[in-house]
């Protein structure tokens, strides 16, 4: 097979320019795939080695990268020292003195590089095209089932998000279980049976719980007072703030400032994008993050005495609830592209059980002797969905599952989700 890569595959150097953009000008800039050229790279992956720590995957696109030398991370802003480089076999690693334009390798001695980043001279700055990674749709609740090996699994789970950049870990502050939240089952089910295997450590997993969001569908104007009087120094802060979605489609929060005159200190600003910073990640409906909204500060008034950065971090958070119940929050669920490759005969089972799971059907297409079935599914129901697929198939078919989009929840399930959300909160 190499031997027809050799004699059939386009040399790297009838490849067209590598096409990046400098980070201080903006402006487009190119590298040939030459040693000559000033060295630039992309780290494609992380990984943990028991003997030689943590490894990063690098494409060389041009230039040379001698071990023991440094090398500018261009989202971090620092430089980088390679301590050595290898050329990876399997699970083997063999040491070489250098890293050249077409290789790919892996180097350790840094501290700070993650997956997608653009390594590069410091000298001829260049940001190559990254990779996009989906939000997480799927979480389960995990905890280890000694209380001596806690540690052991925050470290855990800790290289586990640096390797997997679609892996995600946060605390519930409600609750204050640990939610891993990941791309699928299968995908946390690999997770999780690593973490036992690789570190050896023992967990309990909840259920799974579908990555609902939150979003705001009209523009409302909020007047928030935080007024406190325990004897003493009080609490005082007052902010009118306008509310709705953001209309660029991007994910957090636009805040933009308008108060004029001084009716609220220059100071005191950042502790009210602060309070709302942190209020969209639990929403007003079932507590679910917020999608994407925006914050437009038009005025408010503050005390000479009594106002202080905590009283409008306060404010702001109170009056994210109050206004957000009459912004037309709704509730979004993911929705999975779902092809299914079936036999024939069956395609009439496959397609109903779809459909009970509330599928949207794009169409079916055929691939030798078999059926692709192609529908949208919302998340929700495809639990177990590949062990009833086998069932209905007599184990003949096969299933793909991967993220498209977020829809919003039908109206009849809406309080169902917030039922269960808070039942959930309360249990717990």
């Amino acid at each position: 097979m190499l031997d027809y890569v050799m004699a059939l595959l386009p040399s790297p150097l009838d490849k067209k320019l590598t096409v990046g953009t400098n980070p201080d000008t903006g402006e487009e800039v190119s590298r040939k795939p030459s040693e000559s050229e000033p060295f630039c790279g992309l780290a494609f992956k992380i990984a943990t080695d028991p003997f030689v720590g943590r490894l990063c995957f690098v494409r060389a696109y041009s230039g040379v990268l001698e071990s023991g030398s440094y090398i500018f991370n261009t989202r971090s802003e620092n430089k980088e020292r390679i301590s050595r480089v290898f050329q990876m076999h399997a699970n083997k690693q063999n040491q070489i003195e250098r890293l050249v334009a077409g290789d790919i390798g892996a180097v350790v001695g840094f501290k700070d590089i993650k997956t997608g980043d653009t390594l590069c001279a410091e000298n001829s700055k260049i940001i190559l095209e990254s990779m996009d990674f989906p939000e997480p749709v799927i979480g389960y609740a995990i905890e280890a089932k000694k209380q001596a090996e806690v540690d052991k699994l925050s470290t855990a789970i800790s290289k586990l998000v640096e390797e997997d950049p679609t892996l995600r870990v946060h605390t519930d502050q409600e609750t204050g279980q640990t939610i891993l939240r990941g791309m699928g089952e299968l995908h946390l089910e690999i997770i999780i049976d690593r973490l036992k295997r690789e570190f050896a450590v023992e967990i309990n997993q909840g259920a799974p719980q579908v990555a609902y969001k939150e979003k705001f569908t009209k523009n409302v104007e909020h007047r928030e007072v935080y007024k406190k009087q325990s004897g003493g120094r009080g609490k005082f802060a007052d902010i009118v703030f306008e509310m709705g979605p953001r209309e660029d489609g991007k994910e957090g929060l636009e805040f933009i400032n308008k108060v004029v005159g001084g009716a609220i200190p220059k100071e005191f600003i950042p502790a009210v994008q602060k309070g709302f910073d942190e209020a969209y990640k639990t929403g007003v409906l079932a507590g679910y993050p917020v999608e994407g909204y925006k914050i437009t500060l038009v005025h408010g008034s503050y005390h000479d005495v009594d106002s202080d950065s905590l009283s409008f971090e306060l404010a702001a958070r109170m009056g994210f609830k109050e206004a957000g119940r009459q912004a037309g929050p709704i509730i979004l669920e993911p929705i999975m592209n779902v092809d299914v490759v079936t036999p024939d005969e069956y395609t009439g089972p496959v397609t109903g059980d779809l459909n009970r799971r509330r599928g949207l059907m794009k169409g079916m297409d055929t691939k030798g002797s078999a059926t692709v079935v192609k529908a949208n599914v919302p998340l929700s129901e495809l639990f177990g969905y590949v062990t009833d697929l086998r069932t209905i198939t007599s184990g003949r078919a096969s299933a793909s599952l991967t993220f498209a989009h977020y829809e919003p929840v039908p109206n009849n399930m809406v309080d169902t989700i917030i039922a269960k959300a808070k039942g959930a909160a309360i249990a717990k």
